[in-house]
């Protein structure tokens, strides 16, 4: 599961690791939800890369529900399984023939118990990256996003497995070209559905302001001190 995420890396710094040819303008922000506009990025025909904007949420190709911004319908899926996303009737299509990105540099994660304390995951050198991601297209008013999308996750490796039993795929630069490749196989692709190793990120205990979507500042990010463990001591 990945049900939130920020971007607060400057717009040039993602546009020199990934390629894309138009420059986008993007505000740092650091409490990324679901149904709101992601910076994402696709492949043309000529294999040029481009920026999109996407909306978080996936309706399937064939769902006549909800197919226009404000309609009601069913919910949006935000994430799918790399276990069953090349044959789940919801994700099929899309994984055959519309993959692509959606750009971020952390993600929040809850462990989970009664405390349920958030936690930013983060890669170790702390650079922007690109989650793996499939998309269908929405019938929206000029300027609107491209499409919806939903992110890809698997396993979590064993650092991620003590917040979290699943994290979201998360692609190197050299694995982007692959997956956004049409021609790709399905071998090749599933090769890419994997966790990061345990080195690649790190686990840093966050504000439980990020709990509200409303909540979107840098302060999010502050190191939460959580409480000791009782010692034997306190047990008796």
């Amino acid at each position: 599961m990945c049900g939130r995420f920020l971007l607060t890396a400057p717009p040039e710094a993602v546009q020199r690791l990934f390629g894309f040819l138009e420059q986008p303008n993007l505000e740092p922000r650091y409490n990324i939800a679901p149904s709101q506009a992601v910076a994402a990025m696709i492949r043309d025909d000529q294999a040029r890369r481009h920026f999109v904007w996407m909306r978080w949420g996936l309706l399937p190709s064939w769902s006549k529900e909800g197919r226009h911004p404000g309609e009601p319908g069913r919910a949006p899926l935000i994430n799918a399984r790399a276990e069953t996303v090349a044959e789940k009737p919801s994700f099929r299509d899309a994984f055959a023939r519309r993959r692509c990105v959606v750009f971020a540099d952390g993600f929040y994660e809850w462990r989970q118990g009664g405390n349920r304390q958030p936690y930013c995951i983060r890669l170790t050198d702390g650079a922007p990256f690109a989650f793996a991601a499939i998309w269908e297209p929405t019938a929206g008013e000029q300027g609107e996003p491209a499409g919806g999308c939903a992110l890809i996750t698997t396993q979590a490796n064993a650092k991620m497995a003590e917040v979290h039993h699943r994290m979201p795929v998360i692609l190197t630069p050299e694995e982007v070209g692959p997956w956004l490749d049409p021609a790709a196989s399905r071998d090749a692709l599933a090769a890419l559905l994997k966790p990061l190793p345990d080195a690649a990120v790190t686990l840093t205990p966050v504000s439980k302001r990020v709990n509200s979507v409303r909540e979107d500042d840098a302060e999010l990010l502050r190191e939460e001190e959580l409480p000791a463990a009782p010692s034997q001591l306190d047990l008796f």
